[in-house]
Parts: structure tokens; C-alpha cells; sequence
């Protein structure tokens, strides 16, 4: 916010100097002033002396949005082409372009812009300005960017009735809609804000979502995060309590053992800006809805398109990402093994890493620390291993998993992801006593202080607890409804069902806050194996461990008894009481159980059905898959098959989340495919069942894991929080020290 002296208008108030019309009004009607008087200081106070700079591609509107919101704030406005470039050059921009040909036209475009100067004023850009970086370096540093981003398909209608069929960069042999592509790379290179259009809307309301961009830019405020265990008075929230987005990214886990949500919920997408992603690809998505849910304060524009074309580019096998592939029936696999880990995790474990290390701050060493029940390991070693080196000198991950509950190709994966920042431990004993131990030591205030002051070194969380975790699984589940759209399958409002494999309660989570955010999906349906306690809880509203013993089964990453993210999804339908969530959640962890009142199990229910499956159905659906379709479901998807098949009423496509490769768990695959000799070596067993010639093919990624590492070593430690905390001490003095 600028300081209160440079605006002329109030100086003039100040000095007595009010209009008899307005001082009237403020003796008369003082509350109708005070309103006016809000509305004009308002306006006023976004602009100060910056501009504001619209750029996009011709046909965008920048021209009469320009005009629009100039008058709305009551200040100067420059067209570029008309004001600029056509007045220094004595001729239209058209006929420049025709006499002096492209290249030259970008650079003397670019000339007339560097000795271009305003402040206080809009300016709309012309479509090529963006094209010449001095030009806009100029420009950028007394302004902000606003990228009006309008889907191609929009701008091709518009400049067609416009009749416009030269712009800067046509030649024969190069196509329109090519110029426009070729063009995005320039516009996303400077702007500060995105405006979405994602249908062809009226300028005025064009004008209105600029305004509102632009003051959420300058004002990071508003978008803060909270405790799921926060106290609230009325609906004040404690000034020490509330964290920024680089704040959570970091800490993880709130001091007071609860989970970081935003204060303010997620941002919502009218239905016009969903349809305009359904022509966009994975990470123009992801761009698009994660831009809106992190403050440019906190990581800017540009940089998280970076830190996402990083985590997505070259990292996954198919060029979709995260296809949607038509099953059976109205069944659809959204296939979230195409990483380098083969598993959903590697969506929020490529890009997690990248934001961490941006946000952190350079003084602090920080070692992170997991708990895996299968896959989130060797997703975390990988993600923070490819970091550049400079970073991986400052951030170490050590991941502590249980000894005998993974599958054997889990943990030699995970044995061959260590690198020189990137550990595994094994722990005799279940994934719940990890989860347990590293959220008592986050908690330990002695023991991270001793770190802290000792050795420099702070800890963080890369678990689903991590908001950082989170946020990225929303952008798959709104990717495959955008598919099944784009496919014709279904018109964009048409309801969907989506069946995922839960154990954590972060993949279903993701997918509700989807739904929140616009998509329409009507039910989730959690699908647990033999440890089924989200299912009972579902549908009885009790959260009961008491007599329960964690069971074995071959979908290892759902074998989870404390799924730790239901806490966020009870503090949403609780209307944010964190009194009543540090309630439950305290009696869970001494008495081991809890319950729902009433309204609030008649909230869960109508979003959430849920169901299980045996180990024996899992595999019998995994050989009638196979025998019907000749594709090879991995075990925890086959639970999600499973209920799928029981719960579903076929009156909406339903899409299962396959959460992971069937290469990892080949021995279960093995005897679901009804193979009596199985040899034990995990190499073998994928080239076994590569010569199945199945879909999907093995696993590239895995196999070369595999290959690389055999069966190497690694650390195993007992069950026991001070023997866990010795290993972190170690492993902070070997490496930072």
C-alpha cells in the first residue's frame, strides 16, 4: 500500500478545501459519505503512482478493459498501439508492420517503448510488446502485469469476426493459432497476475476480476492459514496464530499438533474458467488453479510456472501426465503411476520440493523428516534428490518406514533412492507408530530447539500433513473431469463419482476440495482394505481403535489405522470449531476413539459413501480385469474396484483413482494372475511379468531403480522415539556439520 501524502484529492480534503456539494453531504448524510468516500479511497489507493499493465494476445480486449477500469479508478489510460506506437511513428501499426517486416517491427516496437514513461495510469499493452525484453523490463519496473489469459479457441472466434488477418509473426506457412501458441511463452515470462477468461465474458466483469486481481496482489493479508485446533473468540483468530503459505510449506504441522487450512477456504472457479481449461493441457492446468491458491508474496507467478514445468516435464513418462483411461462400463481409471516412483505421490512429491526450497529462508539448515507406508518414501527421496545442489547442500530428507510392511520391491525402491541428501531407516514396527513418532518429535520443543541451536538445522514434514502435500493432488482430480469432458464423455455440470483407495485420507480430501472448488463431483467414495476403521467411521460416525490391530494386507499404503488429514475435513464440516477438533482428536489419542454428533455424520454422509474389500477379492479383481480387458490393475486400485462395483449406482461415470504402478507389488500381481512359481528376486518378478505383454507396460522408472541398486543397504532401528532421535541427530552431523 502507498503512503497516504500522494493522493492529491485527500492533500485537498486536508486543507479545508471541500466542495460545498461534499461537505453537505458529509453533514447530512455522514454514512452515505463515509460509503462514497470508502468506494473513491479505495479505487484509488490500488493504483497509487504504479500502473497497471495489460498484456495478452491480440483479441484479448486489452484496449476497452484498459478504458473500463481507467474509469473505475479515475486515472489516466494508455492504448499502446494507438497512443505510443502509432503517434511516434506517423502511420498505423499495420501499415509499419507491412513496410519494415517482423523483425524489424518487434525491435522498433521495442525502441518506442523504452522511451515510453507514465505512472498512475492503465496500459494496455499490444500483443507483441512482450516480445522485446528491454522494452518490457522498462515498462514491468513502475507497473504490475496482468496476463489476460483467454482461451485460444476464444481469441481464434474473436479475430475472425474482427477480420484481422496480419498480426506480428504470420507468414506463409504458419498458422494463426500457431502465432498465439508460440506467443504464450513471452506473456508468461512477465506478468505478476493472471486473469483468467475462461469464456468469452463481458469486458465489464473482465474489468472487475482485473481489480480484484490486482488487490490481492498487493494485499497478502487476506490469504493466511490457520490450525485445524485453533481457538477462535467469535470469528477472531489470535495475530500470532495465522500463517502465510511460505509459512506452512515450511512448519508442516502447527505447534499446537494440528494441521495448517486456509483461513479463508480455497477459491472457488465459475463454471465459464473450468470450461476454458478444457483444451488446456496438464500443466497449463496446474498453473491456472495453483496460482490462485498460493499469494504471489509468497512464491511469484513466474516462478511457480517454472517450479510446475520442472515437476512435470520430463520427470513423467506420459505426456498427459495424468490420463483418464476408459475402463469398463461407465468406469474410468485416472492413472496417477506415470512419475518416476510410479506412484500418485510423485504429483505432489515432484513439486513440493521446489516450493520448499524457495520458501525457505538461507540462513537455516532443514532436515525433513517422513513416515511412509509404502510409496510417499521413495516419491520424497526421489523429489529432493533432483533439486540442484546448492539446495540439496541445505535441505536432507530421512525417511523412516516400517521394516516388514512394505512390499519388497517398495523397499529396495526406496533403498535405491538414497542419495547424498536422501535416507531411509527402517523402524521395527507399523506405518501408525512412524506417523505417531514424527508428529511427537515436531512437537518436542526441547528436542528441535537442541537442533535448532546445536547444529543450525530446523525440521519439516513432507507427509500428506503438509498443505504443501495437498494442494497438487487437487489439480489431477480436476484434470480428469476436464478429460472426460474434452472426451466427450460427459458435457461440463454433468456429475461424476470418484472411488480412491484411503488410508491417509489425503487423496479423498483432495478430491472433495475439488469439489468445493467448482468441479462437480457428486460422491466420494473411500475405499479401504482389511483395516477398515474409514469405513466404519463413515457410516457410523464412530472413529473406534480400541481392539484394533493393524493387518498386513497386499495394498500396503492403505494399512493405516490414524488417518491423520480426516482432522481437515472435520474441522471444514465443523464450521472451523477447533475447540471441538482438539477435542476428538485429544480423546482419540488417550481413549482411543471418539464419535460425531449427530449433525455433523449427516454432513459426512452426504459427501462421503464408503466401503472395503478382502485381500481375496482384491486379487480376484485383478485377474478378472486382466482376463476380460488385459489390463493389470495394481492392488490398491483393485480395492477401489472393488467398492466401486458394490457402491455405484451407474447413473454418472465413476472414476477410480489407480494410485499406483502394479510393478511395485509383483508378487501379489504374481498370484493374482494365478503363476504358481514365483522367483524372489524383484528384477526377476518384473521381467516375469513383463513377458505378459499387458497395459500398461513395466514401469521405466522402476526397472532402472531396480537394476541400478539391487538390494543395498540400509539403516534399521527399533521402535523406540529415542532411538529415532539419535538417527536424526546422526544424520544432521554427517551431513550438515
Amino acid at each position: 500500500m502507498f503512503h497516504i501524502s500522494q493522493y492529491r484529492p485527500l492533500r485537498l480534503i486536508t486543507q479545508n478545501s471541500l466542495s460545498s456539494v461534499c461537505l453537505k453531504l458529509m453533514l447530512s448524510k455522514p454514512v452515505a459519505f463515509a460509503r462514497i468516500w470508502k468506494s473513491w479511497f479505495s479505487s484509488h489507493s490500488l493504483l497509487g503512482n504504479k500502473n497497471i499493465i495489460l498484456m495478452g494476445p491480440p483479441g484479448a480486449g486489452k484496449t476497452t478493459i484498459g478504458r473500463i477500469v481507467g474509469q473505475k479508478l479515475d486515472c489516466p489510460v494508455i492504448d499502446i498501439d494507438n497512443d505510443v506506437l502509432e503517434k511516434t511513428w506517423n502511420m498505423s501499426v499495420s501499415e509499419k508492420l507491412q513496410d519494415i517486416g517482423y523483425e524489424e517491427f518487434l525491435e522498433e516496437e521495442g525502441k518506442a517503448l523504452l522511451k515510453f514513461s507514465t505512472s498512475g495510469s492503465v496500459i494496455s499493452l499490444s500483443g507483441s510488446n512482450p516480445m522485446h525484453a528491454a522494452g518490457m523490463q522498462h515498462v514491468k519496473k513502475d507497473g504490475i502485469v496482468v496476463y489476460l489469459d483467454v482461451p485460444t479457441t476464444v481469441i481464434l472466434s474473436r479475430l475472425k469476426s474482427m477480420q484481422v488477418d496480419r498480426i506480428v509473426g504470420l507468414a506463409p506457412g504458419v498458422s494463426l493459432k500457431d502465432v498465439l501458441q508460440f506467443r504464450k511463452q513471452f506473456y508468461q515470462r512477465w506478468y505478476d497476475i493472471r486473469v483468467f477468461c475462461g469464456e468469452d465474458i463481458a469486458a465489464e466483469v473482465v474489468a472487475e476480476k482485473v481489480l480484484d486481481a490486482v488487490k490481492r496482489y498487493q494485499d497478502s493479508g487476506l490469504e493466511t492459514f490457520i490450525s485445524t485446533r485453533c481457538s477462535r473468540s467469535g470469528r477472531n483468530v489470535e495475530k500470532d496464530s495465522r500463517k502465510y503459505f511460505s509459512d506452512v510449506v515450511v512448519q508442516g504441522l502447527a505447534p499446537d499438533g494440528g494441521l495448517f487450512v486456509p483461513e479463508r477456504g480455497l477459491p472457488k472457479f465459475t463454471a465459464g474458467e473450468w470450461q476454458g481449461l478444457i483444451e488446456a493441457t496438464y500443466i497449463e492446468r496446474a498453473q491456472v488453479i495453483l496460482e490462485r491458491c498460493i499469494h504471489p508474496a509468497d512464491i511469484p507467478a513466474s516462478k511457480l510456472a517454472e517450479i510446475i514445468a520442472t515437476a512435470y516435464g520430463e520427470n513423467f513418462s506420459c505426456s498427459k501426465i495424468a490420463p483418464v483411461r476408459h475402463l469398463a462400463g461407465n468406469q474410468f481409471l485416472l492413472e496417477l503411476f506415470h512419475g518416476p516412483t510410479a506412484s500418485f505421490k510423485d504429483f505432489a512429491l515432484q513439486l513440493m520440493p521446489h516450493l520448499f526450497a524457495y520458501c525457505i529462508p538461507r540462513s537455516c539448515n532443514y532436515l525433513i523428516l517422513v513416515a511412509t507406508s509404502g510409496d510417499t518414501g521413495s516419491a520424497v527421496l526421489d523429489g529432493f534428490s533432483r533439486l540442484d545442489n546448492t539446495d540439496k547442500q541445505r535441505i536432507a530428507v530421512m525417511n523412516f518406514f516400517p521394516e516388514d510392511g512394505v512390499s519388497p520391491i517398495q523397499k529396495s525402491q526406496m533403498i535405491g533412492c538414497q542419495k547424498e541428501n536422501a535416507w531411509s531407516v527402517g523402524v521395527k514396527s507399523d506405518f501408525d507408530f512412524c506417523q505417531t513418532a514424527i508428529k511427537q518429535i515436531f512437537t518436542n520443543s526441547d528436542f528441535t530447539g537442541f537442533l535448532t541451536v546445536e547444529y543450525g538445522t530446523a525440521l519439516a514434514a513432507a507427509n500428506s500433513i503438509n498443505w504443501a502435500r495437498l494442494l497438487p493432488q487437487i489439480v489431477y482430480h480436476a484434470s480428469a473431469y476436464l478429460d472426460l469432458v474434452h472426451q466427450n464423455i460427459i458435457p461440463f455440470g454433468s456429475p461424476v463419482d470418484i472411488c480412491i483407495p484411503t488410508g491417509n485420507f489425503g487423496n479423498i480430501l483432495a478430491a472433495f476440495y475439488a469439489k468445493m472448488m467448482g468441479i462437480p463431483i457428486r460422491k466420494c467414495i473411500c475405499a479401504s482394505n482389511e483395516n477398515n476403521v474409514l469405513t466404519d467411521f463413515i457410516r457410523t460416525g464412530v472413529y473406534d481403535l480400541r481392539g484394533r490391530k493393524l493387518i498386513s494386507t497386499f495394498s500396503p499404503a492403505v494399512d493405516i489405522l490414524k488417518s491423520s488429514n480426516l482432522e481437515r475435513y472435520l474441522h471444514l464440516i465443523a464450521n472451523e470449531d477447533g475447540q471441538l477438533v482438539t477435542q476428538l482428536f485429544n480423546q482419540l489419542e488417550n481413549q482411543g476413539h471418539f464419535q460425531l454428533r449427530k449433525d455433523l455424520l449427516e454432513k459426512l454422509q452426504q459427501d462421503l459413501v464408503a466401503g472395503c474389500c478382502s485381500d481375496e477379492e482384491c486379487l480376484a479383481a485383478i485377474h478378472s480385469v486382466y482376463s476380460t480387458t488385459g489390463y493389470i490393475l495394481d492392488t490398491h486400485t483393485a480395492v477401489a474396484k472393488v467398492v466401486a462395483d458394490r457402491l455405484q449406482d451407474r447413473t454418472c461415470p465413476i472414476i477410480i483413482s489407480s494410485t499406483a504402478h502394479y510393478s511395485k507389488f509383483a508378487p501379489a500381481i504374481l498370484r493374482a494372475l494365478r503363476i504358481a512359481e514365483i522367483n524372489q528376486n524383484p528384477l526377476s518378478q518384473l521381467h516375469l511379468l513383463s513377458s505378459y505383454g499387458a497395459l500398461p507396460p513395466i514401469h521405466w522408472g522402476l526397472l532402472e531403480t531396480l537394476k541400478k541398486t539391487g538390494n543395498g543397504d540400509h539403516q534399521v532401528c527399533a521402535a523406540d522415539m529415542s532411538v529415532l532421535m539419535f538417527h536424526i541427530e546422526t544424520l544432521i552431523q554427517n551431513h550438515f556439520m
